[in-house]
């Protein structure tokens, strides 16, 4: 694992193997992610989505091939993860070189909304809440490069709204490259930069979401992105019908044409309260 040589790149991949056995679940894979870019990374189950994530965060080595990555970087996993006989607060900054500031963590903790938990044990806190640990923990290190692997998979459908809302914000204000591993198309559209679909092995598609931020859901083009994506999944057929939070989160944003500031704000205040 090194530096990528290439001046504008957070992530820069040539050539990638990675093989279990005799399969090759990787297979010739090259990638570039440029320093502030969002891309999120779309696949089957099994299709090593989640194995290149594991490269990228230096917990696989046993590769062939030349990966370049930003020595700051920090991961988010679909299951927070948090030490269950440490405080929240204790949490964030466990692994982080030095002395482990309370200071830190609080200011970390500030961003997700839940600087009021810092003390709380992690079995009290909700599903939501301990996934906001796991972002303010990432963003303890402030990384150069994010790496998320699912981290709303778990989520109840309107705590996944809030919780995507807040990623976008929490990006907007650092300006890491980001790669999300995801499954949901809508979230990759409402959220990156690019996005990629990954197939036998390699990146097979790309797409480039040239939309502005914030994002209708029923803009015409986000609707045409979707269906892209979606024949590109090999999903036939018509369209899966929009969860109902997601309809109504669209439906406030109708009048400007897009998610407003204003709703997005909205969306933080609910993740700070609940």
């Amino acid at each position: 694992m090194r530096v990528p040589s290439s001046a504008g790149l957070a992530v820069s991949v040539s050539g990638l193997v990675r093989r279990f056995g005799e399969r090759a679940i990787i297979r010739d894979l090259n990638l570039e992610i440029r320093e502030g870019e969002f891309v999120a990374l779309l696949g089957a189950s099994g299709c090593g989505k989640s194995t290149l994530l594991r490269i990228l965060a230096d917990l696989d080595h046993d590769i062939e091939g030349d990966v370049f990555v930003s020595p700051r970087r920090a991961v988010a996993f679909q299951a927070p993860r948090l030490f269950p006989w440490k405080r929240v607060w204790s949490n964030v900054v466990t692994g982080l070189p030095g002395p482990r500031d309370r200071a830190h963590a609080d200011a970390a903790l500030d961003e997700v909304g839940l600087r009021h938990r810092g003390d709380a044990w992690p079995k009290d806190l909700s599903g939501g809440e301990a996934q906001r640990v796991s972002l303010a923990r990432a963003l303890a290190r402030e990384p150069d490069l994010l790496l998320l692997d699912e981290p709303f998979a778990a989520l109840d459908a309107l705590t996944r709204l809030k919780a995507q809302a807040l990623v976008a914000e929490l990006w907007r204000r650092h300006r890491p490259a980001v790669l999300l591993v995801t499954h949901d198309v809508e979230e990759a559209l409402s959220l990156a930069d690019r996005v990629l679909v990954m197939r036998d092995g390699i990146v097979a598609e790309a797409a480039t979401v040239t939309l502005g931020r914030p994002r209708s859901l029923v803009d015409p083009v986000f609707t045409r992105l979707r269906a892209q994506l979606l024949a590109w999944l090999g999903v036939d057929g018509p369209e899966p019908e929009t969860p109902r939070e997601t309809r109504e989160l669209a439906a406030a944003s109708r009048d400007d044409d897009a998610l407003s500031g204003d709703t997005l704000s909205h969306l933080n205040r609910e993740v700070i309260r609940g």
